[in-house]
């Protein structure tokens, strides 16, 4: 039988992302978020400003931490307020990131399409990873809060087809778990 056969008489009225292994309250949970960032996109972007010639990009992406819980991340385009209180679009977008924590290395993924690699500048500090990206034709900025203390000057990075993958060592290796044995009563 095909897994990815859609059975609409036993699927109707069940939670939608059961195919990835979420409960009904992370359904939910994920639901009500949705809902929020929609809400605020709508009241704090003003639609009036965007220069229909040019692109503009908001959304955002759900991943599965690892504890198991989605966790959701917005990228693109952000509403910005003046000193002055008028809401504004940048024309600086926050681009889309994946943080992978290995036992020796914390891999960075960054999509930064229609750049040079000359153009990025990247900083590393021992918490921290910011990319800065500012020509006439792209402008994209973001700072990753890194899961772990790693050392700056071990950072590596590619940039290929508008991917930038960077890898930075961890300051100490990633501690497994000790085991003990545990006495039932």
């Amino acid at each position: 039988m095909d897994p990815f056969r859609r059975d609409r008489d036993k699927r109707r009225g069940r939670n939608p992302f059961d195919f990835f292994g979420f409960d009904d309250e992370d359904f939910e949970r994920i639901f009500e978020e949705m809902q929020r960032m929609l809400e605020r996109m709508f009241r704090d972007i003003p639609f009036d400003q965007i220069e229909w010639n040019k692109p503009f990009v908001h959304g955002f992406s759900i991943r599965v931490g690892p504890d198991g819980k989605p966790k959701i991340e917005e990228f693109g385009n952000k509403p910005s307020i003046t000193p002055d209180g008028e809401r504004i679009i940048s024309d600086e977008r926050e681009p889309l990131t994946d943080v992978i924590e290995g036992d020796e290395e914390v891999s960075v993924t960054v999509e930064i399409p229609g750049v040079e690699k000359d153009d990025i500048d990247l900083r590393v500090t021992e918490d921290s990873l910011e990319i800065n990206v500012d020509t006439p034709q792209r402008k994209y900025h973001k700072i990753v809060e890194l899961p772990c203390e790693v050392k700056p000057k071990t950072t590596k990075a590619t940039y290929k087809n508008g991917v930038l993958d960077v890898v930075i060592k961890r300051k100490e290796k990633k501690k497994k778990g000790e085991k003990y044995r545990v006495s039932i009563e």
